[in-house]
């Protein structure tokens, strides 16, 4: 009886955990050391096409909604 109820917990806790961790499963960050710029190390998602320049380690979110900055 309680089996069922178990069973259900789980795969919403399951579902919220993947859910909330969607965003970083998306992407595939490639370190660029030819691009880097000083201690920033250009990162390239080969996913979405996002550039990113970190100092500390590859991003943990998805950049691809966020616009270019312009001049």
């Amino acid at each position: 009886m309680l089996a069922p109820i178990f069973f259900v917990i789980a795969v919403i806790a399951v579902a919220i955990y993947a859910h909330r961790h969607a965003d970083t499963r998306k992407c595939r960050w490639r370190e660029d050391r030819a691009g880097a710029k000083g201690a920033l190390m250009r990162y390239h998602c080969v996913t979405c096409g996002a550039e990113a320049y970190r100092a500390n380690g590859k991003p943990d979110k998805c950049l691809a909604g966020l616009e270019k900055p312009g001049l």
